[in-house]
């Protein structure tokens, strides 16, 4: 490995380092695996992104979450393997395609296939890898050398293995059946597929003549244009209104075709009139009861949502322009009854986002119960997949239960063309819904098996149609491994040990994997599936484009640095499976994102955004042109404009919480620093472990609270709980080590060379370490940073080292106790020397008293802490008073009374003048203010906001008001 040893600098900057370890991992190939390497194999495939997508805030806490996850199991000894790659999203990139060929004039039909195929793996070529390598920014750390396509040939040849495997085995058949129709894609899509939204409708209310001219039947529907496909009308058998009627025909009106009324109990006597038209060529219900009836199936649609010829005089129209026209000529007949509002579900196609069409169809399918039975023995018998939460075990179940015969294919170019191959020669080069077919894994398979078959003169045609792309994701941890091949990696890594992704793809995704790995490897392909939560925000809503509310996590990234960001989303999360919520200033992120929207900023937004910055708008002669009058806003050149979103960048919060990550970052780079100075250039290899027999009381203390949150963290690890343990090291860095154990060694390391100094360095060495190892796993790039910078290992990263070892004999709970009972006391001194306002150069005398010895012992033991970081010049510790102490300020920490006489240290008076002054000046502001709230005139007419702003300062002051009466008081 090439060494990159550096010194840290003063300030730390996140794209500086995390750009070169990035670069650093992928090209020494630190997380290749190697499945002859030693330990127990875990191993991780990526949900793979749409080779179409970008990156979004849900990738970002996905990633983050697995990448925690791996990193922490790489470091615990584990073999393992993080496999990334990218899906091919079949419409997704069609719909990419047609666009651009729309916008050139033509369609796909006009270049003819082979040309729409070069042009697509072009476009994958040049644009696919954007996603990935957005992905490489979050610092992932997969095996790039392993990145597999879901078309790339290991994977079309897995493909065409399981589908061929699955025809042989009467798995999978071709039929003429109903299936959810997306004119926009022109593609049959599955039910996973399709999204119910609740919409406002007409329920149109008609007659349709009895044949014999004895009457009317009346019957409602929302879709009136398919009445033009109907072949009967269907009444409940139990419905007294029409039992005589059962039997008889009507006239359907406009086509003139005599239908049949018939009894299923499938009708529901209460919708409607009781009386429903029947279309089984377009409506899953009317298809069965077609089937039940014999009815015949009348298909009146083209899939591109138009009317075929079976639609008379509507032919062409598309279906909701014939719709109204369908209405029109039954109103001009005198068929129209009345229309009637109606609120319904109806099924959109979740690519196309149009209503689908229940359209009959010839398709090809999977039978599903075969494939579902085996998943649900695994979960029911060895609870295989585990799925953390276990909630979620229950909707897994159920799916399987409930799941129907799977539609594969779709009408798609791009894709895995199906491997079957038509005999056109037998049909006049027509393929019918009887043409013979073979299936094979090649053309020229299939013309040795059609020749043994059909004799030498034939044709062969393959089938036009692709695969669903959940066929092929549905083989994903196997396939990429070289299944159906025995490979090294699929004998070491599989089945693969934790899936981590979202509730809303546990029917589209992981039970199909479930399925597919139960019949073709006969095992579950992963043993524990953490499902998480949805990233909200600040309103608590589900983060999406659709809601307009995403936020684009490189953004965040430029600003604050990837460490940061996914601390962030891990550490938000309370609980396995839970949301995380992240907070965001709306209209800094919208100027950043898009520096065109600052002239957009209405009046108010622009207060809104300036009200801040006011205090050092006099630094900004830009702003302080600006301030006072909005209207200068729209003279601001593009260069200006571009200035004044770099001072709001530089100056405004865009996440509070992202940025409390970054603080953090910078918390434990700059203590680090001065750690690093403190070792006078010693690695901790050159100091060594601190003798046990050694150390001081506070080595002690920080050893033991390092070694429990080791044990704390590997315990949250080992059951996924991520946002637990993340926290639990923040405080331990932020708190023990930062805020406490280097302010109590500071005297320590400033003494000439003496045992106690050179302790305190190895233990300040040895925590440090201990704690880059410990948060590398949630912060990857600054803990490789700072870790080389300490151990000057130029041919080792971070990355591979050990994880912390749990050493239960460190933990010493009572030593614990006793700092907790010192900090308490230390900072109530503190407090009150900022409450009497004691300078901080100024040293002074301590009373502590408490009647309990086990305190006084406690406080002994801990003056030099006291004495150090309070700065007393005389500490009293005593059972009782002796005497009343005249002008002391006092403060109580359990049982024991902290006193500061202050007589010689602070001019009493003069302090209490000055309480009181603002006192009294606080009290004048409430009287104002409340004034103001009594008044009907100003609350009635003011505005909400306005009256809010005012509540809140008066309870700001009261509570102002509250605390320097309790200061007067400790002065009496």
């Amino acid at each position: 490995m090439t060494a990159i040893i550096s010194n840290l600098p003063t300030q730390y900057d996140p794209k500086t380092t995390e750009t070169k370890w990035q670069q650093y991992w992928e090209e020494n190939q630190i997380f290749k695996a190697n499945p002859d390497a030693e330990g127990e194999p875990f191993c991780v495939v990526i949900p793979p992104p749409n080779v179409t997508g970008s990156l979004h805030m849900g990738h970002a806490f996905e990633e983050a979450l697995i990448d925690t996850i791996v990193r922490y199991q790489r470091m615990k000894g584990r073999n393992t393997l993080w496999l990334p790659g990218t899906d091919h999203a079949s419409i997704a990139v069609q719909t990419v395609l047609e666009r651009q060929l729309k916008a050139e004039g033509k369609t796909r039909y006009d270049i003819g296939r082979d040309e729409f195929l070069k042009r697509a793996w072009l476009w994958k070529e040049e644009s696919g890898g954007t996603i990935v390598n957005q992905l490489r920014r979050l610092g992932v750390s997969v095996d790039w050398t392993r990145e597999r396509f879901t078309m790339d040939e290991g994977l079309s040849y897995a493909v065409k293995t399981a589908f061929v495997q699955l025809y042989e085995n009467g798995l999978i058949y071709r039929g003429n059946y109903l299936v959810n129709w997306c004119p926009a894609s022109q593609s049959a899509v599955s039910d996973l597929e399709v999204d119910s939204k609740e919409v406002d409708g007409n329920l149109w209310h008609f007659r349709y003549p009895l044949t014999d001219g004895s009457g009317f039947i009346e019957v409602a529907t929302t879709r009136p244009e398919t009445m033009l496909g109907d072949t009967a009308v269907a009444v409940n058998p139990n419905d007294d209104r029409y039992k005589q009627l059962i039997g008889k025909t009507l006239t359907l009106p406009i086509m003139g075709r005599e239908i049949p009324i018939i009894a299923d109990e499938l009708v529901d006597p209460a919708f409607g009139t009781g009386c429903v038209k029947v279309t089984p060529a377009h409506d899953p219900n009317d298809f069965e009861m077609g089937k039940r009836h014999n009815l015949p199936f009348i298909n009146i649609m083209n899939k591109d949502g138009t009317l075929n010829e079976n639609a008379g005089e509507f032919v062409g129209q598309d279906r909701f322009e014939a719709r109204q026209n369908v209405v029109k000529r039954l109103e001009s007949d005198g068929y129209l009854v009345k229309i009637e509002n109606y609120r319904h579900t109806v099924p959109y196609s979740e690519r196309g986002k149009v209503p689908v069409e229940p359209l009959l169809s010839t398709q090809w399918f999977v039978k599903i119960a075969p494939l579902s039975q085996k998943a649900l023995t695994c979960l029911d018998e060895e609870n295989s997949p585990r799925f953390v939460p276990q909630r979620w075990t229950k909707v897994y179940r159920d799916w399987l239960v409930k799941l129907k015969d799977w539609c594969i294919s779709r009408q798609l170019w791009w894709g895995h063309q199906i491997p079957a191959w038509y005999i056109v020669s037998k049909t006049n080069g027509e393929i019918t819904d009887h043409t013979p077919f073979i299936v094979a894994y090649s053309e020229t398979e299939a013309i040795h098996k059609a020749t043994q078959q059909y004799g030498e003169n034939i044709k062969l045609e393959q089938d036009p149609d692709v695969l669903d792309t959940w066929f092929s994701s549905g083989l994903w941890p196997f396939s990429t491994m070289g299944w159906p091949k025995q490979t090294k990696d699929l004998q070491t890594y599989y089945p693969t040990t934790t899936l981590v992704t979202g509730f809303d793809i546990i029917f589209f995704w992981v039970a199909r994997m479930t399925m597919m790995a139960g019949y073709f490897t006969n095992q579950m392909p992963f043993k524990d599936v953490y499902i998480h939560g949805l990233v909200r925000d600040e309103n608590g809503k589900k983060m999406s484009k659709t809601a307009n509310n995403g936020v684009d996590p490189l953004v965040l990234i430029d600003q604050y640095g990837t460490d940061a960001l996914r601390y962030t989303l891990i550490r938000e999360v309370v609980g396995a499976g839970q949301d995380v919520s992240l907070q965001l200033n709306r209209l800094l992120y919208r100027i950043k994102n898009e520096p065109s929207e600052i002239t957009k900023l209405t009046k108010k937004e622009k207060e809104e955004l300036i009200k801040p910055l006011l205090p050092i708008s006099d630094s900004f002669p830009l702003l302080g042109r600006i301030k006072n009058k909005p209207s200068e806003w729209e003279k601001l050149s593009d260069t200006e404009q571009e200035e004044l979103i770099k001072i709001f960048s530089e100056n405004l919060t865009l996440s509070e919480s992202v940025e409390a990550s970054r603080n953090f970052a910078n918390k434990l780079w700059n203590a680090s620093r001065f750690v690093m100075m403190n070792l006078e250039g010693k690695t901790p290899q050159d100091l060594g472990n601190p003798n046990i027999n050694e150390l001081e009381l506070c080595d002690r203390w920080i050893i033991s609270r390092f070694s429990q949150v080791v044990q704390q963290t590997q315990q949250y690890l080992d059951v996924y709980g991520l946002g637990e343990a993340a926290k639990g090291i923040y405080e331990f860095i932020w708190g023990d080590f930062c805020d406490w154990y280097i302010e109590l060694v500071k005297t320590r390391l400033w003494q000439k060379e003496t045992t106690s100094r050179l302790v305190a360095q190895q233990t300040l060495a040895y925590i440090l370490e201990g704690i880059l190892k410990l948060l590398h796993p949630f912060m990857p790039h600054i803990t490789e940073e700072i870790w080389h910078t300490l151990t000057q290992k130029n041919d080792q990263v971070l990355a591979l080292q050990t994880y912390p070892s749990v050493d239960v004999a460190k933990i010493d709970l009572n030593l614990e106790k006793t700092f907790d009972l010192l900090f308490g006391t230390i900072r109530t001194l503190r407090n009150l020397r900022a409450e009497a306002e004691i300078k901080p150069g100024v040293s002074v005398p301590v009373i502590l008293q408490t009647e309990s010895e086990l305190e006084r012992d406690i406080l002994n033991a801990g003056i030099s802490y006291i004495v150090d970081i309070v700065k007393v010049e005389q500490l009293t510790i005593t059972t009782k008073l002796e005497e009343e102490i005249k002008q002391a300020i006092a403060g109580v920490i359990g049982t024991v009374q902290a006193l500061i006489p202050l007589s010689g240290i602070v001019d009493i008076s003069v302090l209490r003048t000055k309480l009181e002054k603002n006192l009294n000046k606080l009290e004048g502001e409430i009287k104002g203010i409340s004034d103001r709230l009594n008044n009907p005139n100003f609350v009635d007419k003011a505005p909400e906001e306005v009256v809010q702003k005012t509540r809140e300062a008066l309870a700001e002051a009261q509570k102002q008001a509250e605390i320097l009466r309790e200061r007067l008081k400790r002065l009496e």
